[in-house]
């Protein structure tokens, strides 16, 4: 469904679409009478509406993180555009609309990478790995589907662990054909389960909109709760106690170092591998977001998470300077 952008939108105009709502508070005007404020935005901008007619049983369900369609009509407050919203309803299934088109989003849908790396999950051929592979992937099935990677660093949208599970997966089989010498089972199993806590580390709503850590995960961690998880699935399907120890020790060595949560390093080589994938696919995908936005032969701005660079992109080769094959 097309419809027009927030930021063009002009003084005297009605607007209806889809939004999201980013924050939404109630607030008490000079007559007296309450009225709710709200930030709504779509794919590229923000803009301030106002619900004047405020009425709690009406409009108590509609809070940050909701997505929505409004109709209402644009004014000008002090030089800056507002709406006032005359109608809105929650989206629903059958609307002419795709949440990624509001959201930032993994750039493949959930269900495929989820069905792709149960296919990966499929290939283990160690029936305790595969066993607890299979039961995570299971319990936060439905979740997956939209879950954030992080609050803000690398992969933190929509669908972003899926994203990061299954490039991570993809990277590991080309290395495993380079070093034959490792076992794919450990591989891929360490790289489905090694982030799997996330989805209780970090609160996000169905949108896929991350907004903080939870209790648990700024207490313990997903590298802990992780562990945790694996012993529940280990129990389970009955898995064989050093089958369980390692995949555990796997997940808690993957940060690599102390200040970044893991207590030990890892001792075995196919939990070396699965360290230097996930660094290998968080560095990438943050270059990527970096130079999103920057002009051929310019540098972006200082990135925190690249170590306070300024990085570069580089001009494209032109067709003449292909070599002919």
């Amino acid at each position: 469904m097309e419809q027009k952008k927030l930021s063009q939108l002009e003084a005297g105009e009605t607007f209806e679409g889809f939004v999201i709502i980013k924050n939404a508070s109630v607030k008490t005007g000079q007559t007296g009478k309450n009225y709710m404020d709200l930030t709504i935005s779509d794919s590229e901008s923000s803009i301030n509406a106002k619900i004047w007619d405020y009425d709690e049983e009406r409009y108590a369900r509609f809070k940050s993180n909701c997505f929505v369609k409004i109709r209402g009509t644009v004014t000008s407050w002090q030089g800056t555009l507002q709406i006032r919203i005359e109608r809105i309803r929650p989206a629903q299934e059958g609307d002419p609309v795709k949440i990624e088109d509001f959201v930032p989003s993994a750039p493949l849908p959930g269900e495929l990478m989820l069905a792709q790396i149960r296919g990966y999950a499929g290939r283990i051929k160690n029936k305790d790995l595969k066993g607890i592979a299979l039961y995570i992937l299971d319990k936060y099935n439905d979740k997956l589907l939209y879950w954030p990677a992080a609050v803000a660093n690398h992969h933190s949208v929509r669908g972003g662990l899926l994203y990061h599970t299954l490039t991570m997966l993809k990277a590991g089989e080309a290395l495993l054909g380079v070093y034959t010498s490792l076992d794919p089972d450990w591989v891929y199993a360490g790289v489905i389960v090694h982030d799997m806590e996330k989805i209780n580390e970090i609160n996000s709503s169905e949108l896929g909109i991350p907004s903080d850590y939870s209790r648990d995960g700024q207490l313990l961690g997903h590298l802990v709760q992780c562990t945790l998880t694996i012993h529940e699935a280990g129990s389970a399907v009955k898995a064989e106690p050093e089958t369980t120890a390692l995949l555990e020790h796997l997940v808690i060595a993957h940060h690599y170092e102390p200040e970044f949560g893991s207590p030990r390093r890892p001792m075995f080589p196919e939990a070396e591998l699965v360290h230097y994938l996930d660094v290998l696919d968080a560095r990438m995908y943050d270059f990527a977001k970096a130079l999103s936005d920057v002009q051929e032969g310019d540098f972006s701005e200082r990135q925190w998470v690249l170590h306070n660079r300024r990085v570069y992109k580089r001009h494209a080769f032109s067709d003449n300077q292909q070599e002919e094959k």
